[in-house]
C-alpha cells in the first residue's frame, strides 16, 4: 500500500469522529442507530480498526453523507453538490449544503390528513424561507401561517411543528445550526 493510501486509510477515524461530534451524538446513540457495537465504533474512530465497507455504509446512512466523504475522496473539482433527498417523518430534505456548521436543506412538507400536529424540541436554531405553498408554524403557543416569500427564524428549543396550511405540499429552503448558530440577515421594511 502507497504512502498516499495509508494517509487517506488513517484519517478516515478523526474524519468520522468529528462528523459524530458536530450532531452532536454519542457513541452509545450512534451504536444504537448504526447496530454497530460502541467499542467497535470507538475503536474505528480511534484508528485501530480497519474501515470497511460493511461498517462504513450504516455510517453514511446516518450521518445522511456520500461514503467518499467519509473515506475523504479526493475532489474532482466539480463544485455541485450531489443531492439525495432523504425522506423522514414524511418529510422530504435535500440537502444543499455538506455536513458541518449551518446547514441548507430544502423541505418538502406533503399534507397529512387526519394527523395532529406534535409539537417537538430540540437543540439548534432555524430559518425558514417559504419557496412554495403556505406553511403553518405553530411556535409556542403561537399559530402563524407564512406565504411564498416570507421567512421566519427561531430557537428550536421552543416546542416547534412546520406543516401545510392547506391540501398542497409547502416547499421550504431551511438553514439549521445544530449549536444554535443563526443566519445574521436584515429585513428592510418600507
Amino acid at each position: 500500500m502507497g504512502i498516499a493510501k495509508k494517509d487517506v486509510l488513517d484519517a478516515v477515524g478523526p474524519r468520522l469522529r468529528e462528523l459524530r461530534r458536530r450532531r452532536g451524538m454519542t457513541l452509545a446513540e450512534l451504536a444504537e442507530r448504526t447496530e454497530i457495537n460502541e467499542s467497535t465504533l470507538s475503536r474505528l474512530e480511534g484508528g485501530s480498526r480497519k474501515p470497511t465497507l460493511e461498517l462504513l455504509l450504516p455510517l453514511a446512512e446516518v450521518y445522511a453523507v456520500p461514503l467518499d466523504q467519509l473515506v475523504g475522496a479526493p475532489h474532482t473539482g466539480d463544485p455541485r453538490i450531489h443531492l439525495r433527498p432523504v425522506t423522514r417523518h414524511g418529510m422530504t430534505y435535500v440537502p444543499l449544503s455538506e455536513p458541518g456548521g449551518v446547514q441548507a436543506h430544502k423541505l418538502l412538507i406533503p399534507p397529512r390528513p387526519g394527523t395532529e400536529p406534535e409539537l417537538k424540541t430540540h437543540e439548534g436554531f432555524e430559518w425558514l424561507y417559504v419557496l412554495a405553498g403556505r406553511l403553518r408554524l405553530l411556535l409556542g403557543d403561537q399559530s402563524l401561517v407564512l406565504k411564498p416569500g416570507e421567512a421566519a427564524e427561531f430557537d428550536t428549543h421552543v416546542p416547534h411543528w412546520l406543516g401545510p396550511d392547506d391540501d398542497r405540499v409547502v416547499e421550504l429552503l431551511v438553514l439549521f445550526g445544530r449549536q444554535g448558530e443563526r443566519a445574521h440577515l436584515k429585513a428592510h421594511t418600507s
